[in-house]
């Protein structure tokens, strides 16, 4: 099926082609949001602050641009994601978070979605007091009185929860994930100036940086595809059972587990712990005495490019497993089987079937977790290797990675959709 074909079919079918129109009209209105800047910016400043900043300059562009204009949506949807990551750790330490979670159906995880949502407020109400404070003492903000402060704040909490809101209205009425979506349209807004900034400063006597640069890039969407897409497959075979006049099961199938079963989250996670702890050694890196120490040591931790390029890479694989910890339960999935009819040839029902999940899942996960980790710091080590700022090879990197992983999920679920329509109509 080729491109032309395929996107005739997503018009012709109604249903999905106002999905298709509301995801893309949500990607304008968020365009749109991040060129309305708060008062009082130096907008030189600015572009001096996050050129120099690697950490700020990475999440810039998965805002699209919209930190170093200081938009009224400046912080993403950082804050909502913040709150996730704090609410599926809560269900490791509080057993009530945990059975609402995962024992008490769609009822409880709407419950506690709502809970995630809630403590989105504050995190945007922390970060963005943070982002402010710490671009006002560079000089590139200046808030004169304390209702400066209340407006820009209250403006930037509300530009967060909006963003959490349409991301939420993609994943219920339009394609995909929602947050990574809008994660996509950031990245894709950053692309044009970025390559821009790559092509309009060519100097031949960084053919070197460039090659690598390319090699790169298609290197790792190779890459990135074939371990998004390869699963190792399980056998499942189903009992023969009478009922009636009738034979049931007998079948053999599979049970497909995914290399990155977590896609790009551990990625975004990992980013957004990352952010705090730069954040608050830079808002109390001036205070006296051992906290003023404590805080510059930070800094001056995460500034050293091993430092940071160590804890990220560490972060993600942590993120990696934690994530697919909380979202593929072996136990349940041994259950459901053992409930159908269906068994692992070689391993008994229930608990030996669950153990054997673990330990497929721990091996094969393990791939997945070195792949992710090395994707997102290989900008980084281009950087130490090449001396060229991290800027040009940011769409080789995380960026790249995040672009392909969230337009292969996406089109893989557009894909499932138009095949599901074409078999309603046979």
């Amino acid at each position: 099926m080729n491109f032309l074909n395929f996107a005739s079919k997503i018009w012709k079918l109604k249903e999905l082609r106002i999905k298709v129109l509301f995801v893309l009209a949500v990607f304008a209105l968020f365009r749109i949001m991040a060129n309305i800047p708060i008062p009082e910016v130096d907008a030189e400043r600015l572009r001096q602050f996050f050129s120099g900043n690697q950490l700020f300059g990475l999440l810039n562009v998965f805002t699209g641009g919209a930190l170093d204009s200081l938009s009224i949506v400046m912080l993403g949807v950082g804050p909502y994601i913040t709150a996730t990551i704090i609410m599926q750790l809560s269900t490791m330490i509080f057993p009530p978070l945990e059975r609402l979670y995962k024992e008490e159906g769609e009822q409880g995880r709407a419950k506690f979605n709502q809970y995630g949502r809630l403590l989105t407020i504050p995190f945007a109400l922390l970060q963005g007091y943070g982002f402010l404070t710490l671009l006002s003492r560079e000089g590139a903000v200046s808030m004169v009185s304390p209702l400066s402060w209340l407006v820009a704040l209250s403006t930037i909490t509300a530009g967060t929860v909006l963003l959490m809101w349409l991301g939420e209205l993609i994943t219920e009425k339009g394609i995909g994930n929602g947050v990574s979506l809008l994660i996509f349209a950031g990245i894709v807004a950053s692309l044009p100036s970025s390559l821009g900034q790559l092509f309009f400063g060519w100097d031949l006597t960084r053919l070197l940086p460039y090659t690598a640069f390319f090699l790169m890039a298609v290197a790792i969407i190779a890459g990135v595809v074939f371990i998004t897409e390869a699963r190792r497959n399980i056998p499942v075979s189903y009992a023969k059972r009478v009922r009636g006049n009738k034979l049931y099961g007998g079948a053999s199938t599979y049970l497909p587990l995914s290399v990155n079963p977590a896609g790009v989250i551990p990625i975004i996670f990992a980013l957004s712990i990352l952010l705090f702890p730069g954040m608050i050694a830079s808002f109390f890196a001036g205070a006296s005495g051992v906290l003023g120490t404590v805080m510059s040591a930070v800094q001056g931790f995460f500034a050293n490019p091993w430092a940071y390029g160590i804890s990220y890479f560490l972060l993600v694989g942590l993120f990696t497993y934690f994530y697919t910890a909380v979202t593929f339960d072996p136990k349940a999935i041994s259950s459901n089987l053992q409930k159908s009819g269906g068994f692992i040839p070689g391993v008994r029902p229930g608990e030996s079937t669950a153990n054997f999940l673990y330990f497929i899942l721990n091996r094969v996960l393990l791939i997945g977790a070195l792949f992710l980790g090395v994707v997102a710091v290989l900008p980084s080590i281009v950087q130490g290797l090449t001396g060229v700022q991290a800027l040009d090879f940011l769409v080789g990197g995380t960026a790249l990675l995040i672009l392909v992983s969230v337009a292969l999920d996406t089109m893989r679920q557009i894909r499932s959709q138009v095949q599901m329509r074409e078999y309603d109509t046979l």
